[in-house]
């Protein structure tokens, strides 16, 4: 194992790089014995470890690595506003398209959608009877449909 770590040490010159290309070679030894007659066990690692690394080396010079300074970074903590003024944009259209509603629509719509209320509730709330909800909370919510496309 050190001879191993020794070969890809001198290649890579990263001792980090180096232990992962050990494990990475320790991997494949299996399977590569049993495909070669191997005479000189020690030489024969040797030029397996020394390969591994070459291969590695020659990986690297195709990618490309470019330092990007840290100002044109986005951090997490800073949010794309792209989605976010298109909500607002869309929450302002509902408030408006909410106004043309009737004030019985307008009133169970929000006890339905904003304060989540079931239509029991909204029944005990407001008297109406069960059926009226449920059909001024189907109407509300087509007018609203309605109005936003139009708006």
């Amino acid at each position: 194992m050190e001879l191993v770590y020794g070969v890809c040490l001198k290649y890579l010159e990263d001792p980090e790089a180096a232990r992962d290309a050990v494990m990475q070679v320790f991997e494949v030894l299996g399977d590569k014995l049993k495909k070669h007659q191997v005479d000189n066990f020690k030489g024969w690692l040797y030029t397996l470890a020394k390969n591994h690394c070459l291969m590695q080396l020659r990986s690297r010079k195709h990618t490309r690595t470019v330092d990007i300074s840290p100002e044109l970074m986005q951090s997490g903590e800073e949010w794309h506003l792209n989605g976010e003024l298109e909500k607002e944009a869309s929450f302002q259209k509902l408030e408006r398209c909410l106004q043309t509603l009737s004030a019985e629509q307008k009133q169970v719509v929000e006890r339905f959608y904003l304060h989540q209320q079931c239509y029991n509730d909204i029944v005990s709330a407001t008297g109406l009877d069960w059926k009226k909800v449920r059909s001024l909370i189907q109407n509300g919510r087509r007018n609203l449909k309605i109005c936003m496309e139009k708006v």
